[in-house]
């Protein structure tokens, strides 16, 4: 029979050390997080943490999966508060999570799409649970229309990505489309939690809804909507 008090025990410990290791990460990027110094926080030998993480790399391994988790979760939220709207603002709702989850946990976000460390390998768990939030935003593309001038390479590799994610039934078209959107709406986001527009007088939130507009409505329809003005 499972210990129950060790067990809440073993929980709260580990839940203690990535509350610290997320401090470290927000104050000096990934390469800050030390199980030693998360030890000494907790009052805790180094050896003594070491059983709960076979070391930093498997912490962050937890830190990302915890990431992914709370970022499709949000995702997912947006998505199914939104249904019974129209295709477009079921989009706008996804854009809009995606972004208010990335500004709001900036540490987070970079923990997922920045730099990588040099050495370390995320294990393979984590593409299905980074997918999830890429599965969200196929769920409100409209399927019909845009269809492709003919097979293409570029439409194989995209087929092939998205069958083995459990996506097989999602035509080429919609595939680029939400691969287009996902890597468009990462550029600015990236670039906002870093503090590149800053020095532009440029507010990463309009930027940022017009690229969500264009890839609703076109480049040239988008330039002109009137939901990219106003506070952001």
């Amino acid at each position: 029979m499972v210990n129950v008090r060790r067990e809440r025990y073993r929980e709260d410990t580990k839940a203690e050390a990535k509350r610290i290791a997320l401090e470290q990460l927000a104050e000096l990027g990934v390469a800050g997080i030390s199980v030693n110094a998360i030890a000494k926080r907790m009052g805790v030998t180094g050896p003594a943490l070491y059983r709960y993480f076979k070391g930093r790399d498997d912490l962050l391994n937890e830190l990302i999966r915890d990431a992914w988790r709370d970022l499709a979760e949000a995702a997912e939220a947006a998505v199914a508060a939104s249904a019974g709207e129209s295709s477009p603002d079921r989009v706008r709702a996804f854009g809009e999570a995606f972004r208010t989850w990335a500004v709001t946990q900036p540490h987070r976000y970079l923990l997922l799409f920045g730099t990588p460390l040099p050495g370390y390998h995320a294990p393979e768990d984590t593409v299905l649970l980074a997918h999830r939030t890429m599965s969200a935003l196929l769920g409100v593309l409209p399927r019909e229309g845009g269809a492709a001038a003919g097979p293409s390479t570029l439409d194989d590799q995209l087929v092939a990505w998205a069958g083995s994610r459990g996506e097989g039934d999602v035509p080429p078209a919609v595939l680029l489309t939400a691969m287009r959107a996902f890597t468009r709406l990462h550029g600015v986001l990236s670039l906002e939690v870093s503090g590149q527009f800053g020095p532009m007088g440029i507010d990463p939130a309009l930027l940022y809804r017009a690229e969500v507009e264009s890839l609703i409505l076109g480049d040239s329809e988008a330039r002109g909507s009137t939901r990219l003005s106003g506070p952001g």
